[in-house]
C-alpha cells in the first residue's frame, strides 16, 4: 500500500467543547470522568448523575464523538461511546469529519507512536495536559476513507479477540469467589455463624495514601492510584512516578508490602486486590490500604470477603452517602467481616493457588493476543497491513 499522506487533525476533524453548566445538569444523564475509561480505550463504571451531584461545568458528547483524555495522555485514554452524555473538561470530545472514520482514529490516537508524540506536546510537571491546539496540530496519516475502514475492522476484530482472554481471566476470578461463597457462605448473612468482627478488628493497620500533591517524575518509584487496583490484581503498568526523597515521606503514612490488601476509594469504589510483590511503590488518597493482622485472616481470605458482592455493594453506598462519591478509612475499619478457623483459610488459599496456575496459563494466551494486536497496529499505520 503506498504510504498515506499526513493532515492536521484539526484540518479533519472537530474538537468540540460545547459546556454546560452543571445547574442544567438533569437527572438521569450519563457522565464519564477519566476514571470512567480505562487505558486503551474501554469504558468502565459510567453512571448516571443526579442535578445537583455534578459541581463544575462539563463538556456534552454523542455517540458519533471520540473521548480524548487529555490529562496525562501517556495513559492512552480514548474511546468510543454509543450514548449521548457529558463528560469532565480533562476529557475532549473530537468529532470526525466526512474523510475520517471514527475507528480508525480512535486505533490511530492509542498507538505507541501517537502516544508518544501526545505525551511530548504536552506542558505542565506534575499533571501534564494536552491542549486542544495541540491535539489538533498533531500530524496523522490519512489513507482513504475505505482503507481507514479496513483499519479500524482489523483491529476492532483483534480487540475483540483480547476481550475474550480478559473474559476467560474474569471467568477464573468468579470461580474464585464462587469456591469462597461455597466454604464460607455470604457475609451479609454469615450462614455458618463463623465469629463476626469488623475490618479494623482483623487489621493491624488502615489507611490511605496521600492527601497532598505528590511531586511526579518521569521514572522512579511507582505511584498507584484507585484506578490501579483492578478486581484481584495490581496495575503496575499505568502509574505515575515519583523521586526517592518523596517515597521516603509518603512511606510514613503509607507504605505497601506484601500481604496487604488495596481498595479503590475514588472514582470506582471498592475495586479490591493483594500485594503479591516486594517492589516498594506508593499510594495516593484514592486508595486504601488493609494491612491484616496474620494470625486472624489470611491476606487472601480478606481480599475475597471484601470482593463478595454484599460488602461491595455496602462499600459503594457508605461512598455515596458522602458528599462527593469518597470511601474514607472509617466506612472502611466499619466494614464487618467473619473469621472463619484458620486452617479453613489456609484451605482456601490452597484452593485460590490452583485456580492462580490457571490464570497464569490464560495470562500467557493474552499476552500471545496482545503482541498480535501491537504487531498489527503497528503495520497498520505504517502502510503495512
Amino acid at each position: 500500500m503506498a504510504v498515506p499522506r499526513r493532515v492536521a487533525l484539526g484540518d479533519v476533524a472537530a474538537i468540540e467543547r460545547d459546556i454546560v453548566d452543571p445547574t442544567a445538569i438533569e437527572t438521569g444523564t450519563l457522565y464519564v470522568g477519566l476514571e470512567n475509561i480505562e487505558s486503551g480505550g474501554h469504558f468502565v463504571g459510567v453512571r448516571p448523575v443526579d442535578a445537583g451531584e455534578l459541581a463544575s461545568s462539563k463538556f456534552t458528547f454523542t455517540p458519533q464523538h471520540l473521548l480524548y483524555g487529555k490529562l496525562r495522555p501517556y495513559l492512552a485514554k480514548v474511546a468510543r461511546p454509543d450514548f449521548e452524555g457529558i463528560c469532565s473538561t480533562d476529557i475532549l470530545p473530537v468529532l470526525p469529519g466526512p474523510d475520517l472514520d471514527r475507528g480508525y482514529l480512535a486505533w490511530l490516537l492509542l498507538s505507541p507512536d501517537m502516544v508518544a508524540l501526545a505525551s511530548s506536546r504536552a506542558t505542565g510537571a506534575n499533571l501534564p495536559r494536552l491542549s486542544p491546539s495541540a491535539l489538533a496540530e498533531l500530524r496523522i496519516p490519512l489513507p482513504p476513507l475505505p482503507e481507514q475502514r479496513r483499519i479500524a475492522e482489523i483491529l476492532d476484530k483483534a480487540d475483540a479477540l483480547r476481550a475474550k482472554r480478559r473474559a476467560a481471566l474474569a471467568q477464573l476470578d468468579t470461580l474464585t469467589q464462587s469456591i469462597f461463597l461455597d466454604m464460607f457462605g455470604d457475609p451479609a448473612t454469615n450462614p455458618k455463624g463463623w465469629a463476626a468482627s469488623t475490618v479494623d478488628g482483623v487489621a493491624a493497620q488502615v489507611t490511605d495514601g496521600e492527601h497532598l500533591t505528590p511531586a511526579r517524575t518521569h521514572e522512579g518509584i511507582k505511584l498507584l492510584s484507585a484506578r490501579n487496583v483492578r478486581d484481584g490484581h495490581i496495575d503496575f503498568e499505568n502509574v505515575d512516578y515519583i523521586g526517592a526523597d518523596e517515597y521516603e515521606r509518603i512511606s510514613k503514612r503509607c507504605k505497601p508490602s506484601r500481604g496487604d490488601v488495596l481498595i479503590s476509594c475514588s472514582g470506582t469504589i471498592g475495586r479490591v486486590a493483594s500485594v503479591e510483590t516486594d517492589e516498594p511503590f506508593s499510594l495516593v488518597r484514592s486508595a486504601a490500604l488493609v494491612r491484616p493482622k496474620g494470625d486472624i485472616v489470611r491476606t487472601k481470605f480478606l481480599e475475597h470477603c471484601l470482593r463478595t458482592p454484599a460488602l461491595k455493594a455496602r462499600m459503594l453506598r457508605r461512598a455515596n452517602a458522602s458528599s462527593q462519591a469518597n470511601l474514607f478509612q472509617g466506612q472502611i475499619r466499619e466494614l464487618p467481616v467473619y473469621v472463619p478457623p484458620i486452617s479453613l483459610q489456609d484451605e482456601f488459599v490452597r484452593a485460590t493457588a490452583c485456580v492462580a496456575l490457571m490464570k497464569v496459563n490464560q495470562q500467557r494466551a493474552a499476552e500471545a493476543v496482545d503482541a498480535l494486536f501491537a504487531s498489527l497496529q503497528q503495520r497498520a499505520f505504517r502502510g503495512e497491513l
